[in-house]
């Protein structure tokens, strides 16, 4: 017997028994990127680390304007930085900002040919990967000249390189003030993608408490830049990694917070968090007693008083990840790394990228379901559901075993079977588990598709697969498997420590098998099955 399966993790097609699997995910598909801005360059890498190879683009704070709206370089510029995201295949494409003094954006773009070439320059010289232009504040007087200078970058940096335009969200359809200053259509024609700043529906200054960004306001903001011409392909939704603040007193009024800090205020201060269904936002309420210790977060005080702060959880996050596939539109941004709470990344790729379910997110065999979708073994019983506690069928755990074994693009004669149609839906992987040998069918040519697997079904289909041969053994596998057409199949697996039983010393051979336990299975020996197969 092959000394691998000697030592694989015993385990038991039950919850109770099954250890969870783990799976890694890159950036793919949808698009994603974010801002830098907090913290100094020699933070950036660990920063950038933090999200697990989530973003294919990250916009730091090198470039800013002059007080004549010439380029000036920040002090954060760095080639050692660059060429490290370059290493791991991040392109560098560093933000525009007048940090929304008007004046000094309205002279940008009166100097606009002068800054487009010095820009241009900028990005040959440091071998950055575009521009992202992010000038705010502006209005609807400025509007043409904004698309011209976006129009200059264009044409001066290569076609390979990025432009891309930061907007204000306008869910109302704005043609005046700072809203009215961006001419989304002519814009998205001289840039890469627009990045939809859906964020800030309640604000700094605001008097009235309220979401960051509501699902309906970022609903809105997506709808009116389709509306307006922006092809899909070149939306991308802002996401907040900050919340706003305000005290009960009204000193406070909507000053920023970073997501993660929320949280800690609320368990320091014996707060709640709660989520906000109509809006789909996060709210936090909390009482500073007089004589509890004073909180400072930046410029930020909290002292004695009570307060709410409306930011972005998971939930809420999740929600609006969700609207890229229900739009499919391009992908996110987020304003801005270091602000996320702990284990943002651990689920953004997978829910941006539409790789999820709402059915597992607390089940005990969730990292394993996700393990499947990612090897493209399972898949969900609808875009949303996993369905996990339902019953695997035998037409069903044929096209798992043909995918896990590597066999999905071969073909087969037909099968025979009397029950499994030429337009069946699994037919084609039917055919192939047959030929391959490792299923096989009913009586009278029947393969019975629909029928729930059982167990010993699913040992007997894995161990031909495997290949695996029972050792001489004195004792029965199980005191439930004593004979029978499945006794070589189990004992294999037994012996070859797939299999453990359960804590009576039974196997229940003839129950079914579930979704989950299916996933968790082959989760757990999916790395050595590949090795098998190769």
């Amino acid at each position: 017997m092959r000394k691998w399966l000697r030592n694989m993790i015993a385990g038991l097609l039950s919850a109770a028994m099954l250890l969870p699997g783990t799976s890694g995910f890159a950036a793919d598909g949808k698009f994603n990127m974010s801002y830098l801005y907090f913290g100094s360059t020699s933070t950036y890498v660990q920063t950038v680390e933090r999200t697990k190879g989530a973003l294919h683009v990250v916009s730091p704070d090198f470039f800013n304007l002059n007080a004549d709206g010439s380029l000036k370089l920040t002090t954060k510029l760095s080639t050692s930085f660059i060429a490290e995201m370059h290493k791991r295949n991040i392109k560098v494409v560093p933000f525009l900002s007048n940090h929304w003094d008007r004046e000094l954006g309205r002279r940008a773009l009166q100097n606009r040919e002068q800054l487009s070439t010095q820009i241009a320059n900028a990005i040959a010289t440091y071998n950055l990967d575009g521009i992202n232009v992010d000038i705010e504040n502006l209005t609807e007087t400025d509007r043409a000249a904004y698309t011209d200078m976006v129009r200059l970058i264009n044409s001066k940096i290569p076609a390979h390189k990025e432009v891309s335009v930061a907007v204000a969200a306008n869910p109302f359809g704005s043609n005046v003030g700072w809203k009215g200053s961006y001419d989304y259509k002519q814009l998205a024609a001289y840039s890469d993608y627009l990045m939809i700043m859906a964020y800030d529906e309640n604000y700094s200054g605001d008097l009235t408490p309220g979401p960051v960004a509501s699902d309906a306001f970022v609903k809105r903001s997506i709808e009116y830049a389709l509306n307006q011409g922006v092809s899909k392909e070149k939306v991308v939704l802002g996401i907040p990694f900050f919340g706003r603040a305000w005290s009960a007193d009204g000193t406070m009024n909507g000053a920023g917070v970073s997501n993660w800090r929320v949280p800690e205020l609320v368990k320091k201060y014996g707060g709640r968090i709660v989520y906000d269904a109509p809006t789909k936002s996060a709210k936090a309420t909390f009482t500073v007693a007089p004589g509890d210790e004073v909180t400072v977060i930046g410029s930020t005080t909290f002292s004695a008083g009570t307060y709410t702060i409306w930011f972005e959880n998971e939930a809420s996050i999740k929600e609006k990840l969700r609207l890229v596939g229900q739009y499919d539109i391009k992908g996110t941004g987020s304003w801005s790394l270091t602000q996320e709470e702990a284990g943002t990344w651990d689920y953004y790729s997978r829910w941006l990228n539409g790789r999820f379910f709402i059915d597992t997110e607390k089940h005990w065999a969730a990292q394993d379901i996700l393990a499947m979708l990612d090897k493209g073994w399972m898949v969900g019983t609808s875009p949303l559901k996993f369905s996990p506690e339902q019953r695997l069928t035998r037409a069903q755990a044929a096209v798992i075993l043909v995918k896990a074994a590597g066999l999905e693009d071969q073909s087969a004669p037909n099968a025979g079977f009397r029950d499994v149609p030429s337009g069946f839906w699994a037919k084609r992987h039917i055919d192939i588990a047959k030929r391959a040998g490792f299923i096989t069918g009913k009586e009278y040519n029947l393969f019975a598709p629909d029928q729930q697997v059982s167990r010993e079904e699913i040992a007997s289909m894995l161990a031909r697969i495997l290949n695996l041969q029972m050792e001489p053994e004195s004792e029965p596998p199980f005191s439930d498997v004593q004979g029978g057409w499945s006794y070589d199949a189990v004992l294999a697996m037994k012996q070859a420590g797939i299999l453990n039983g359960f804590e009576d010393g039974t196997f229940h051979p003839k129950d079914g098998t579930s979704r989950a336990e299916m996933a968790s299975l082959m989760n757990r020996i999916g790395d050595r099955l590949n090795e098998h197969n190769n």
